[in-house]
């Protein structure tokens, strides 16, 4: 009732003219009194703290933040995450966070060393110099790095005259450095560890200096030919394991049984194994029938041993022969078979008397034979030629020791010799995978065969109708030449199957030349079908590396095989 009471009158009061402007009335609230000073004090700090940088080691915030906030840098030095205050991710420095500069290094080390050197400087802005002024005007505000040519001519001319001035000097020294006694001679003949040798200028030779360099040089030059022409010497001996060299009737060991002929012109592949030649210690590297008859085989070892067997009768070693320092390489019989040559991997070359195992002649060029090979023909049996570790073929003459042609063609070692056209030519095969085709007597190639598909043709035999030539390629395949004029790739004919890749395993034909044998690198021996090209039979003979087949001359079905194991099997 107060209220409206005093409403009234101060209403009425209002009303009247002569009352005063009015006033406005105080306002009033009817909600209860309530302690607002925690609701100002949150109001206060989310205010300021809009203002301030998000701090890192908080875990929520209570606000929506601006995108300044969210990217401003970390203030502060006692920054919870680094010693200096800047945090890790900020860091490009082991100091800190370093800006790059707006010059670069060519222009700090220009403007460091022209400081250094005159004193004065540019201002990385560019705009003016710092340092003395007074230099800066004499060099016109050159740089150590732009001086003009006209001031390097002079500083040149400088140099020169200070040289000159030097070398004066030193000539009015010159007397007293002529007497070792004093410092100044000392001084002179130094002479450092490193300096070179001076030239002497060679004055004339007196008569006595001539003929004792004359000398000298021809005992050099013997000397030098002595080593070449010997390999490694090795005492030759050779042992006989039969019962007597002679029978009954004072026939030699070596000659053929009188009954040994051939039974039949068809030959067919063996299927079974019917003896086993072990007395090789090492691997056995090549194996020869003796010519014609095959009453006997010859087989060369890597125990430096060459060991002929007998085939028909007891089957045993007849005599071993004893030469060579180290493994024997290859072998070759003479036509009748009384004789054979062997190179070895000691560099020489021997030529063996088969009965009584003496050596007739030793041959070397001081380089490691590969191949050795007699002339074919009954009129030149004294002819031998050797394919060389120098890319060589060098003929020799047996009967004077002498070597009489040297076939020097190839780009890398020669590892086969095959004569063809009735001994009138030969084709050797090389490590630079080439073939190359040689009229006998002249060294001029007459037929070079290189195809950049071709690889090394480690073993080369010739068909028994003497039209073809097998060459056992290292892509694990035998190829086919003609041996006519153009020594052409017969490309119907290719023998695949085996793995020789890396062995110069050897090819061989039958006698009636319907086959195709070789060995491989798994220790087996591959027969082939001549006219289809299909594999026929494969026999697994040797542990390890197959390097030999031979097909004997008169029994049809029978082949001997050599391996790296040591071992020599006859198969029927």
């Amino acid at each position: 009732m107060d209220l409206i009471q005093s409403y009234d009158e101060e209403e009425a009061v209002a009303s009247s003219p002569e009352s005063s402007p009015p006033r406005m009335l105080k306002a009033k609230s009817s909600a209860p009194e309530v302690d607002d000073t925690a609701l100002a004090l949150t109001v206060a700090n989310v205010n300021r703290s809009k203002s301030k940088p998000i701090d890192p080691t908080q875990h929520v915030v209570l606000f929506n933040p601006t995108h300044e906030q969210m990217w401003a840098p970390i203030y502060g030095p006692a920054h919870p995450y680094a010693k200096d205050g800047i945090a890790q991710g900020m860091r490009n420095h082991k100091l800190g966070s370093v800006e790059d500069a707006s010059i670069g290094s060519f222009g700090f080390d220009e403007q460091y060393n022209t400081f250094h050197k005159y004193g004065y400087a540019a201002d990385p802005s560019g705009m003016h110099y710092v340092g003395d002024v007074e230099a800066l005007k004499q060099n016109d505000g050159l740089s150590v790095y732009n001086i003009p040519q006209s001031e390097q001519k002079r500083r040149k001319i400088e140099k020169n005259k200070e040289e000159r001035e030097g070398e004066e000097k030193k000539e009015e020294i010159e007397p007293e450095a002529e007497n070792p006694a004093t410092e100044a001679w000392l001084m002179k003949n130094r002479k450092s560890p490193w300096s070179r040798k001076k030239e002497v200028v060679q004055g004339e030779l007196t008569e006595e200096q001539k003929k004792y360099a004359e000398d000298h040089a021809k005992k050099k030059e013997e000397k030098g030919q002595q080593g070449e022409a010997k390999g490694e010497h090795y005492a030759d001996k050779s042992t006989f394991h039969g019962k007597e060299e002679k029978d009954y009737q004072g026939r030699s060991w070596i000659e053929a049984p009188k009954d040994a002929k051939a039974n039949n012109d068809h030959c067919y592949i063996p299927k079974r194994l019917v003896h086993t030649w072990s007395g090789h210690t090492k691997g056995v590297s090549a194996i020869r029938f003796f010519p014609k008859q095959g009453h006997l085989l010859l087989s060369a070892g890597m125990d430096c041993k060459v060991k002929i067997w007998d085939v028909y009768n007891s089957g045993k070693c007849m005599r071993t022969y004893m030469g060579h320092a180290k493994a024997v390489r290859d072998i070759c019989f003479s036509n009748d078979g009384s004789k054979f040559l062997t190179a070895g991997y000691d560099k020489n070359i021997k030529y063996w008397d088969t009965e009584t195992g003496q050596v007739i002649s030793t041959f070397s060029t001081g380089k490691i034979p590969y191949v050795v090979k007699l002339n074919p023909d009954d009129d030149k049996q004294n002819i031998l030629l050797a394919g060389m570790s120098d890319k060589k073929i060098v003929q020799w003459d047996i009967n004077t020791g002498e070597i009489t042609q040297e076939y020097d063609q190839h780009l890398g070692a020669v590892n086969t010799i095959t004569f063809v056209d009735n001994n009138r030519r030969f084709v050797t095969s090389s490590d630079d995978k080439s073939l190359r085709v040689w009229e006998f007597g002249i060294p001029v190639v007459i037929k070079y065969i290189s195809e950049p598909h071709m690889h090394s043709m480690p073993s080369i035999s010739v068909h028994p109708n003497g039209n073809w030539l097998a060459a056992q390629s290292l892509d694990n395949q035998i190829l086919i030449y003609s041996t006519r004029e153009r020594f052409q790739l017969n490309k119907k004919k290719r023998f695949a199957g085996h793995i020789v890749a890396g062995y110069a395993c050897q090819v061989n034909f039958s006698p009636d030349g319907r086959f195709v044998m070789s060995g491989d690198g798994e220790g087996k021996c591959w027969f082939w079908d001549w006219k289809s090209c299909k594999v026929f039979r494969t026999l697994k003979c040797h542990n390890g590396v197959c390097i030999g087949a031979e097909w004997h001359p008169l029994e049809q079905s029978k082949v001997a095989t050599c391996g790296w194991d040591g071992l020599i099997k006859y198969w029927d």
